[in-house]
């Protein structure tokens, strides 16, 4: 069986989930995948364009972040940023005719897994299609808490309609579970996991900074849900250590930060991983909002799998790992620095980290799910 996936992130960026499912299907079926890049599904705003006029502007070429194999053809898509327009997806139509072209060849006299990783106009012309043999909607996140006003609601229609004409419906957190389980009768919960391959071993030994200041660390972007109230009361907590936050960062905090804070650039995932290993409790400092409520973070599964203590906020998957060993869960700011102090005395051990990560690999996640789908 083939498969047509209709992607929420360029298939050139850090390697996601929607890269490991592809990796996945094609391993398994030795079939070809047709990967369809996402285009704007919102109208613009302020920050989209001086991000285009800062690409723009760039005289670097565009780094190559993953390569792309025989076996996966990319399909980039054309269109206004008028979607939650109606009548959008007519006008936008001629812009779509070379996916269609693509998806008519790709389908011929083959058996195809029509998958969608966003919902979109353009998904729901292909389910409408009829091409496919069986159809997935991967829900990786609250996707309608993104977007604001007319757009918002637009979008949550938008979903709606896809997922009553879907087949399968993989949710990728309790709380998406829950959400289409009211609306679809074949939802079933397929977490996020790690990259096996990628992962480093973890460390036998504890940090040797025994002495010196200790390391809380944070890998990943910095943005709206990102509590800096919180961060801001665990390096009050801990003056004589460090907080280490290691990232883009695309809303700075609103105070002067303490001396101890320490802020780092981006760096690859390679480099992300090995800077992980210097810590000695990681942290997950997310907000509790409606955007965070659908999370599964994967830094948790990469935290974990280094042996890592991981000191998080209570908000999405997270308020269901209380009792798991190592994790610490804050509820609020009061509670910062006891947790601080239990994460810093938890006894770190390697082969449960181990077998934490061959149990939460993407391989394993996807082979677990493979039952709902019908790949034959």
């Amino acid at each position: 069986m083939r498969l047509v996936y209709l992607s929420p992130v360029p298939w050139n960026s850090f390697a996601q989930r929607p890269h490991k499912f592809v990796q996945w299907f094609h391993d398994r079926t030795g079939e070809p995948v047709l990967w369809i890049e996402p285009y704007p599904t919102r109208f613009p705003k302020l920050q989209d364009v001086k991000r285009l006029r800062a690409a723009a502007a760039s005289d670097e070429p565009q780094k190559v972040l993953i390569e792309t194999p025989p076996w996966l053809t990319v399909v980039k898509t054309g269109g206004l940023p008028i979607e939650p327009i109606p009548g959008s997806a007519m006008i936008n139509a001629p812009f779509w005719q070379s996916v269609f072209d693509a998806y008519e060849r790709f389908c011929d006299k083959q058996r195809t897994c029509l998958a969608i990783g966003k919902p979109s106009l353009l998904a729901l012309s292909l389910l409408n299609r009829r091409r496919h043999a069986t159809s997935l909607y991967d829900a990786m996140d609250d996707f309608p808490a993104f977007y604001d006003g007319f757009s918002r609601v637009a979008f949550a229609r938008r979903e709606r309609l896809i997922a009553a004409k879907i087949e399968v419906i993989w949710a990728s957190s309790t709380a998406l579970k829950e959400h289409w389980a009211r609306q679809h009768d074949n939802v079933h919960l397929v977490l996020n996991g790690l990259d096996l391959a990628a992962m480093p071993l973890p460390p036998v030994e504890q940090p040797a900074n025994a002495a010196q200041g200790k390391v809380f660390g944070y890998v990943g972007t910095i943005a709206s849900w990102f509590d800096w109230d919180w961060v801001i009361t665990l390096a009050e907590s801990r003056p004589d250590d460090e907080v280490r936050l290691i990232g883009p960062v695309f809303a700075p905090p609103a105070r002067t930060l303490p001396v101890n804070v320490q802020m780092l650039p981006e760096r690859n995932h390679a480099a992300a991983l090995a800077a992980m290993l210097e810590f000695d409790v990681a942290l997950i400092p997310f907000k509790k909002n409606t955007l965070t409520g659908s999370v599964d973070p994967i830094k948790y599964y990469e935290y974990r799998a280094l042996a890592l203590p991981t000191l998080s906020t209570d908000f999405g998957e997270m308020s269901f790992r209380a009792d798991e060993p190592g994790v610490f869960i804050s509820h609020d700011q009061s509670d910062v620095a006891r947790l601080a102090e239990l994460g810093l005395r938890h006894r770190r051990d390697p082969e449960i980290a181990l077998t934490f990560a061959q149990n939460n690999a993407w391989e394993h996640r996807f082979d677990a799910a493979r039952q709902f789908i019908n790949m034959q």
